[in-house]
């Protein structure tokens, strides 16, 4: 007894002296290291395969040109062995040192989180090529933002993968980006206009104090995986309303482009925004989905910033779609010799969309 007292002490220690170093040093570790890259010689073997896989780069309708700057990207979250393509093609093109990233809050319900977006307190993320620095824009909005319309929140940081995922490209692009991490859990859409006027405010007046330039020293990033699709391993849910066989799989590729058509192509606009949501979110509860796209809250409060930012700035960003593609439309990108993998089966059943959008 004296013996295992005696471990239980020394673990502890250990434990402690684990969470106190984490406490101190502040920064995020991944919660996925197996969809996602998170060491430097896996991500350099992923950027080296997506340039192979040439049957992947044709299913992209849209190649950004190198040349051009994305002051606002919609990005999946995905595997990178079934999405890996797409990131890549939008995110070489913002190329701002600081990204504020939007992304989804998949375990804020559980947590009984709505109705104000979430900042966390690291100071630091974990990227493949070294820590990544959390902005001292992240600082300085809080400080501006009212309460009300905000929390910060480790607990639900640290659980989501929906921003972590976008962190290696961005590094690998550049190797000293820093991020402002954003969750936007549920909202409704009156809800959303109001936070993203007051941040979008807020981002104008230290923009100009800091002779910050949009686009140029910072860019909005959101992070979506388009439609979750199926009648098979979705938690007993069923998501395929156009049936789940090769005629449902085709109607809902059709449904989701036409979302991308009417919603993400061309100038932003407020009618384009409150169209998505029509699409995406019930009517009747803004916490239910129609259309489930897990972004449904984080796109159109993206956009809804990036509206505001164009209004007071004079200039509209305009989308481009990057690029569609689905979990079982394209060879997966193979990543099981980089210790890496997949975090679901992709089949007619249960299959997920992807887009990537960039704007101008």
């Amino acid at each position: 007894m004296k013996k295992i007292l005696i471990t239980l002490f020394i673990i502890s220690g250990i434990l402690s002296s684990c969470r106190q170093l984490t406490k101190e040093t502040r920064t995020r570790q991944p919660v996925d290291t197996i969809g996602f890259a998170h060491l430097a010689w896996q991500m350099d073997s992923i950027m080296v395969r997506i340039d192979r896989m040439d049957k992947m780069q044709d299913s992209v309708s849209v190649k950004s040109d190198q040349n051009g700057i994305f002051r606002l990207a919609i990005c999946p979250h995905d595997d990178y062995t079934y999405a890996g393509f797409l990131y890549a093609h939008v995110l070489r093109s913002v190329k701002a040192p600081v990204i504020i990233l939007f992304g989804v809050a998949h375990k804020a319900r559980s947590m009984g989180i709505e109705n104000r977006i979430v900042f966390d307190a690291w100071k630091k993320w974990s990227g493949p090529y070294g820590s990544v620095t959390i902005s001292p824009l992240r600082d300085m909005l809080i400080e501006q933002l009212d309460t009300a319309v905000y929390m910060v929140s480790d607990t639900l940081h640290n659980v989501e993968h929906s921003l972590e995922a976008l962190v290696p490209f961005l590094q690998y692009y550049n190797r000293n980006v820093q991020i402002v991490p954003i969750l936007v859990p549920a909202m409704s859409f009156e809800r959303m206009q109001e936070i993203a006027a007051k941040l979008a405010e807020s981002i104008v007046q230290i923009a100009k104090k800091s002779n910050m330039s949009w686009g140029k020293d910072f860019a909005l990033v959101v992070s979506t995986d388009a439609v979750h699709y199926g009648d098979k391993d979705w938690g007993g849910k069923n998501y395929a309303p156009y049936g789940a066989d090769t005629a449902g799989y085709q109607l809902a590729v059709k449904h989701e482009k036409e979302i991308l058509d009417s919603c993400l192509k061309g100038p932003i606009s407020k009618e384009k925004i409150w169209k998505f949501t029509r699409y995406t979110v019930h009517p009747d509860d803004y916490r239910e989905y129609l259309w489930t796209w897990c972004g449904r809250y984080s796109v159109p409060f993206g956009l809804l910033v990036a509206l505001n930012l164009g209004q007071k700035t004079g200039n509209m960003p305009e989308g481009q779609i990057i690029g569609y593609a689905t979990s079982i439309d394209h060879l997966r990108l193979p990543v099981e010799d980089l210790g890496m993998g997949k975090t679901a089966n992709a089949t007619l059943r249960h299959w997920v969309g992807y887009t990537s959008v960039g704007f101008e």
